[in-house]
């Protein structure tokens, strides 16, 4: 989960994969079930993890390996049985630890610094925000918000399995080379 990329399309996509990232997550807000299968179906042939936001239906057509779930999303017992792998976002350490305890299997953690991708969030969590929650789970915990080449080691250094990014996603040889010597740092 080192280098996780929330993308639209599948240009965006296969160019993230030659760069280095390990998860590929299908984003579009808005989009019915139907349309995600469809953009999905091309993602889903890629060589990494492959992941769907919001929607477990979708996934589990798909036959993804996982879905992200936000934190009032329902679904995710379903997304379990179906075997997929389970990501939830949190803001906080009471969020991580029920998030973790109803099953997740990785959290999304943040936004850690502001982001204009993610307008209907709360405060950024910061770096102390992370170590909470990196601390509070035994799961992997992947850092998002206002994340790019130049803060991603931070995070690493901080605890924290991978990052995730929306904005910086055509950059991810730079991301990767930044995960990597950090990880090799701990």
């Amino acid at each position: 989960m080192r280098l996780h990329v929330l993308v639209e399309d599948v240009e965006t996509a296969r160019a993230a994969v030659e760069g280095g990232a390990t998860v590929v997550q299908l984003r579009v807000k808005d989009a019915s079930t139907r349309e995600l299968v469809e953009l999905g179906r091309p993602l889903r042939e890629l060589d990494t993890m492959f992941v769907v936001n919001d929607d477990v239906t979708a996934a589990i057509r798909l036959e993804a390996d996982g879905v992200h779930l936000g934190r009032g999303d329902e679904g995710a017992e379903r997304a379990l049985a179906a075997g997929l792998r389970v990501g939830r976002s949190a803001w906080d350490v009471g969020e991580a630890i029920a998030a973790e305890r109803s099953g997740a299997t990785y959290i999304g953690a943040g936004p850690i610094w502001e982001t204009p991708s993610k307008t209907d969030s709360d405060a950024h969590i910061g770096l102390d925000g992370l170590v909470g929650i990196v601390d509070a789970v035994e799961i992997p915990v992947v850092a998002i918000g206002g994340i790019d080449a130049t803060n991603a080691g931070v995070c690493i250094a901080a605890g924290a399995a991978g990052v995730a990014v929306i904005r910086a996603a055509r950059d991810t040889r730079a991301l990767r080379e930044a995960i990597d010597e950090a990880l090799a740092a701990r």
